[in-house]
């Protein structure tokens, strides 16, 4: 491994940050978005968990969830579910879709998901993960992975053992989220399991749980000598968090992003949502993501009430090219 990237399989992730999945939000056009507005500083994207239930009963709206946008690569499509033929098809789909990495989640605490047996109920039954992987290293040729947690409750912490397990099983990198299925988002991620995993495995690990700025991360880095950084609620409200952790990875300064460019990178997400989806679903998006990306600015919350009310996205973005010339002609 060099500095600041590591390999899955044949895949290079450089730098080592990495978009963590967030279910209704990285669809392709935030993926597209954040990578944009962070110009070589995300190695790897990770798509919102897809259901591998209505993939191989061919849902055409779940497939949609695959499509992905060139500038989007490297790119992981997570799949979720127990069912290990059903993973097997639907990996296969994905790499016939172009998947440079195929993600399995073993995280997600949602009990719709859970209740199925996909996502964190998986840590608490390992051998029918063995099964999936096992399917998946059969079926694929591109690289596989996986995203765990801690484990399911304070009584079942048992991410090495899974990790150890799905190693052997061929995966080529995990992602450990340091919390518990129980603890939901509560609390704080466990960065000392997070470190127990990445000396118990030979795989690279990457890390994930309550990074929210640049200083942090490279904390994380240098505690746990994990080989990359996974981040999601943070980009929610501070997409650009990529660009100031690699800037400090580098020795360079950091640049906060102006006013004028969150206004910038707001209505270039609602345009590529209105591109992808109906017009009803892109508003409802639109409404809110815009307003966690302005959270911040002065006068913020008069703003996010505007754009609340806003009718169209048409409207919404008429508010966001008045507020941004406001900005540019007060700083000129």
């Amino acid at each position: 491994m060099t500095a600041n990237r590591f390999s899955i399989g044949g895949v290079t992730v450089a730098p080592n940050l990495v978009l963590a999945p967030m279910s209704g939000i990285t669809d392709s056009a935030y993926r597209s978005l954040v990578k944009e507005r962070n110009p070589g500083a995300v190695g790897l994207v990770v798509t919102e968990l897809v259901s591998i239930e209505a993939l191989t009963r061919h849902n055409a709206r779940t497939r949609d969830m695959m499509r992905f946008r060139p500038l989007e690569r490297p790119i992981a499509i997570q799949l979720f579910g127990a069912d290990p033929w059903r993973m097997a098809e639907s990996a296969r789909m994905a790499e016939d879709l172009g998947a440079d990495i195929v993600d399995v989640n073993c995280g997600c605490p949602a009990p719709k998901v859970t209740r199925k047996g996909g996502g964190a109920e998986l840590m608490r039954r390992p051998a029918v993960l063995r099964e999936i992987l096992g399917a998946l290293r059969r079926a694929l040729a591109i690289p596989f992975t996986v995203k765990i947690r801690a484990g399911w409750d304070e009584g079942s912490r048992n991410a090495v053992e899974v990790a150890r397990m799905a190693e052997g099983e061929g995966v080529r990198a995990i992602a450990v989220h340091g919390r518990t299925r129980t603890q939901l988002y509560s609390g704080e991620s466990d960065w000392g399991l997070v470190a127990r995993v990445k000396h118990a495995v030979r795989v690279p690990v990457i890390g994930s749980g309550d990074v929210t700025s640049a200083p942090g991360a490279l904390a994380r880095f240098a505690e746990t000598g994990v080989d990359g950084i996974m981040v999601g609620r943070a980009t929610l409200a501070h997409p650009w968090i990529f660009r100031e952790i690699d800037a400090l990875q580098r020795g360079l300064p950091i640049a906060p992003p102006t006013p004028a460019e969150r206004f910038a990178a707001v209505d270039a997400l609602i345009a590529r949502l209105e591109e992808d989806l109906p017009s009803g679903a892109a508003l409802g998006r639109s409404r809110g993501l815009a307003c966690r990306m302005v959270k911040h600015l002065r006068g913020g919350a008069e703003f996010r009430a505007a754009l609340m009310r806003a009718p169209t996205i048409a409207a919404m973005r008429e508010l966001l090219t008045a507020a941004g010339a406001l900005v540019y002609e007060s700083a000129a």
